[in-house]
C-alpha cells in the first residue's frame, strides 16, 4: 500500500493519497483545488488516480474533487448521509457513488469502509483503510476528516457560527459524542490520519503532529476524557471554540453546489511602474493585498492596501476583508508569488490581477503611512480614543482593557457599525499582528484607527489598568459582539 500526506502549511490541512501498488490505482481524500500537485505524485510514484473521496463538505477551503473528476476521471465517492441538505448537488454528470455507513471502496489489494461520523458536519464521513496484502482483517488506520484530530475532536458549532444555521451547536454536539462512543471502539493500534493539524480553526486545542492513534488519543486527548457524561462532553466542546473568518460560509455553499473548474493557476503580470498604475488600483472594485512585514507597511503602503502577512494569518485576513468578487493586487517577493496565488485559489479569490514587487513601493506617487501608538500613549487616551479589542473571544473573557470594545478580527467587517467613525479608533490584540490587519482595513474604510504597538501583552507588562468583562464581551458595556 502506497500512503503519502499532503500538506497546506498555511490552512493546517491534510489531503491523503492512498494507491495499490499492485495495480498501479490511487484514491485521493480532501484534495484542495489546485490538484495538478495530486496528479505530480501519483505519476511519480508511477500510480493513477482513479478516485476521489471526501469526508465532508469543507468550509475552509475549495475541494478539488470536481477539478480531479474533469481532469483525469476519478470515480468521486461522497456521503450520502445526513439529510437532503447536506448533499452534494454537483456529482450527477460525472461517475460518482453515493456512500451510506459502512459501504466499501476497493482499489485492489486495499479496501475502505465508509463510517458515518456526523457532529462536525451531519453528511461527515470518515474511512477505514484495509490493506489486504497483509492477509488480515484489521484495518490499518482511519481518515478522520475534520472528526478526530491529534488532542481534539471537529468543532461542531460551525454550522451556526460559521453559516448562521440557528439552534445547530447542541444538536450537533449530542451527535458528536455519539461518533465519539464509537471511535473509542476501534482498534486501539489504528493509526488516525486527521485533516488538519495545529493552526487550523476546527478545534481548540490541537497537537502538532500530524497523525496518532486511538489508543493515544483514548489516553490523552481531554475530550475524549468525558465520555462518561454527555452533559460534561457537550458543555465543554462547546465552549471556548475560535471566531471562524468569514469565508467559511461562502466555502461551505461553493463546496456543496459545484466548485467552477479551476484549470491553469493564474500568472498575473509583475508590475514595477506604479506611477502608471497605482491610481487605477485605487478605484473600487480592486483591493491592494500587502504581505509584506508589518513595520515595512506601516512605514509606507500603497493607499487603502491591506495588510495580510504570510503564513496562517493570510487566509484569515484575505478570508475576512476582500470580497470574492474583488480583483487583487499582491504585494510580494516575485518568486513566492505561485505559492502565494495558491492560498488564494484555495479559498476562492482568482483575479490577481497584478505582482507588485516589494522593492518596487517606494516608486509609487502617494504612500500613505498606519499610525501606531505604545501602550503608555493608547492609556492616555482612554477617556477620549475608542478602543478596540480584536483578539477572540476566550482570550478577552481572560481580562482587557476597560471600557473596551471586543469584536474578533475575522468578524470585524460584519459588525463596523459597533465602531464609531466619530472618534479616534485604537486598535490591540494580544501582541500586535492581528489589530495591525484590523487596523489597515479599517483606514481603508476612512476609520481614523491606529494599531497599539505589542498589545494586550505589552499593556500588562506596562502594569496599565485592566478589567474583566462584562457579559456581552465588552469592558464597559458599550457593544455586544
Amino acid at each position: 500500500m502506497l500512503f503519502r500526506q499532503i500538506v497546506d502549511a498555511n490552512l493546517s490541512q491534510y489531503a491523503y493519497l492512498i494507491g495499490c501498488q499492485k495495480t498501479g490505482e490511487a484514491i485521493v481524500f480532501d484534495p484542495q483545488r489546485d490538484v495538478d500537485r495530486y496528479i505530480e505524485i501519483a505519476s511519480c510514484e508511477k500510480m493513477k488516480i482513479v478516485g476521489v473521496a471526501e469526508t465532508h463538505i469543507h468550509s475552509d477551503f475549495l475541494s478539488g474533487a470536481r477539478e480531479l473528476a474533469e481532469r483525469v476521471g476519478a470515480c468521486v465517492y461522497v456521503s450520502a448521509e445526513g439529510g437532503a441538505d447536506w448533499q452534494s448537488k454537483w456529482v450527477g454528470p460525472y461517475k460518482h457513488v453515493l456512500l451510506h455507513d459502512g459501504d466499501m471502496i476497493t482499489l485492489g489489494g486495499i479496501s475502505i469502509r465508509a463510517m458515518h461520523t456526523p457532529g462536525h458536519t451531519p453528511e461527515h464521513m470518515s474511512y477505514l483503510v484495509f490493506d489486504r496484502a497483509t492477509g488480515t482483517d484489521f484495518p490499518i488506520g482511519i481518515i478522520s476528516g475534520d472528526f478526530v484530530f491529534a488532542g481534539d475532536l471537529g468543532r461542531p458549532d460551525l454550522l451556526q457560527a460559521a453559516v448562521g444555521i440557528q439552534g445547530t451547536r447542541e444538536q450537533s454536539a449530542h451527535a458528536l459524542f455519539a461518533s465519539a462512543q464509537k471511535f473509542a471502539q476501534l482498534p486501539e493500534f489504528l493509526q488516525v490520519w486527521p485533516g488538519h493539524g495545529a493552526g487550523s480553526a476546527f478545534a481548540k486545542v490541537l497537537g502538532a503532529v500530524p497523525q496518532t492513534t486511538v489508543g493515544y488519543e483514548k489516553a490523552v486527548s481531554p475530550i475524549l476524557q468525558l465520555l462518561r457524561s454527555e452533559g460534561a462532553f457537550v458543555k465543554d466542546i462547546l465552549a471556548g471554540q475560535p471566531e471562524p473568518p468569514l469565508y467559511f460560509a461562502r466555502m461551505k455553499t461553493t463546496n456543496r453546489d459545484g466548485v467552477d473548474v479551476l484549470g491553469q493557476i493564474p500568472t498575473p503580470e509583475v508590475v514595477t511602474d506604479l506611477k502608471a498604475h497605482s491610481a487605477l488600483w485605487e478605484k473600487p472594485g480592486t483591493v491592494v493585498v500587502d504581505t509584506r512585514a508589518w513595520t515595512a507597511f506601516r512605514d509606507g503602503h500603497l493607499p487603502g492596501a491591506i495588510y495580510a502577512p504570510l503564513g496562517k494569518m493570510f487566509p484569515m485576513v484575505v478570508g475576512s476583508y476582500v470580497k470574492p468578487q474583488e480583483k487583487i493586487v499582491l504585494v510580494c517577493e516575485p518568486l513566492m508569488s505561485e505559492e502565494v496565488i495558491r492560498d488564494l485559489v484555495h479559498i476562492g479569490y482568482g483575479h490577481i490581477i497584478a505582482i507588485v514587487p516589494p522593492m518596487a513601493i517606494a516608486t509609487a506617487v502617494l504612500l500613505e503611512k498606519t499610525p501606531e501608538v505604545s501602550v503608555k500613549e493608547a492609556a492616555s487616551e482612554l477617556g477620549s480614543s475608542f478602543i478596540l479589542d480584536v483578539r477572540g473571544l476566550s482570550e478577552n473573557a481572560l481580562g482587557c482593557v476597560e471600557g473596551s470594545c471586543n469584536i474578533p478580527y475575522t468578524r470585524l467587517s460584519t459588525k463596523l457599525a459597533q465602531v464609531p467613525k466619530s472618534k479616534r479608533v485604537l486598535v490591540h490584540c494580544a501582541l500586535g499582528g492581528r489589530s495591525a490587519a484590523a487596523t489597515a482595513m479599517l483606514r481603508r474604510l476612512g476609520y481614523d484607527a491606529a494599531n497599539i504597538a505589542g498589545g494586550f501583552e505589552a499593556w500588562k507588562k506596562e502594569k496599565l489598568p485592566t478589567a474583566m468583562p462584562v457579559v456581552g464581551g465588552c469592558c464597559g458595556g458599550r457593544c455586544h459582539s
